[in-house]
């Protein structure tokens, strides 16, 4: 399996991180706690794409749910090793599959399940997962492994299609939110249709739903040029439905 071009795309957003590093289970995490009263028995796991929870971007989204009213933790299962943001930058030549090639599941897996083995120890007996890229791989993992109780996942990567949906549909319990978007390679329309007839019309009952961003492109939940409108309209409503699904669900 592969990325893409567009997994290695976009633009660097602005804005200042409130949250805060800490070990949790040994891996480093960047953790974004709300100001006001929380549950603290839940948590939102954000699962990043390959730039990490370095990326500015990344730590604004977590930011960003903890206002909500989610504690979020978002691991650095690349363990210290995600790509550098200079590979944003135009004429990268950045060697994406080598750099894959070094970060599979058998050195990845193992630190998000360090942070949910600690967070446990901690109190927590809820999580929902919400992925990006790369990381909505780890969203299906965690969830065939009933790890996590909600899933949400934009512009997921590295999935096996018909065979993760059908996994899905056959293994998970957590309810599952895709967000996808017109143009990627990663979830194509053709995959995107096939969710939709596999786990669709109430065949997984713990539920699930899928919002499309029309003139969207991967990447665009994370790294999308807000100065495009519809992009900056597609993150925006990529965010308020996960938001949604978790007051709903976790």
């Amino acid at each position: 399996m592969s990325l893409c071009k567009d997994c290695v795309s976009g633009v660097i957003h602005e804005g200042t991180p409130e949250g805060k590093w800490e070990m949790i289970g040994g891996v480093n995490s960047y953790v974004a706690t709300p100001t006001v009263e929380y549950p603290k028995d839940k948590v939102v796991l954000l699962l990043t794409d390959v730039f990490g929870p370095q990326l500015v971007n990344s730590q604004l989204l977590a930011d960003s749910f903890a206002k909500n009213g989610f504690k979020v933790i978002a691991p650095d299962y690349l363990n210290g090793d995600p790509i550098h943001a200079d590979a944003l930058n135009p004429g990268s030549d950045f060697d994406l599959m080598a750099w894959l090639a070094k970060h599979g599941t058998d050195v990845t897996r193992p630190e998000l399940d360090k942070v949910i083995t600690a967070l446990k120890q901690q109190g927590i007996v809820k999580f929902a997962a919400i992925g990006y890229c790369f990381g909505g791989r780890y969203v299906f993992d965690l969830a065939f492994d009933n790890a996590i109780q909600v899933a949400a996942t934009s512009h997921p990567s590295l999935l096996k299609i018909p065979e993760d949906l059908e996994t899905y549909c056959s293994t998970a319990k957590a309810p599952l939110l895709l967000n996808t978007c017109t143009v990627d390679q990663q979830f194509p329309l053709e995959a995107q249709a096939k969710a939709d007839a596999v786990l669709g019309g109430g065949k997984f009952a713990p539920g699930y739903r899928r919002e499309y961003f029309d003139g969207c492109t991967h990447g665009f939940a994370v790294r999308g040029d807000l100065s495009d409108v519809n992009v900056k309209m597609g993150k925006e409503g990529a965010f308020k439905s996960t938001v949604e699904w978790f007051l709903k669900h976790l």
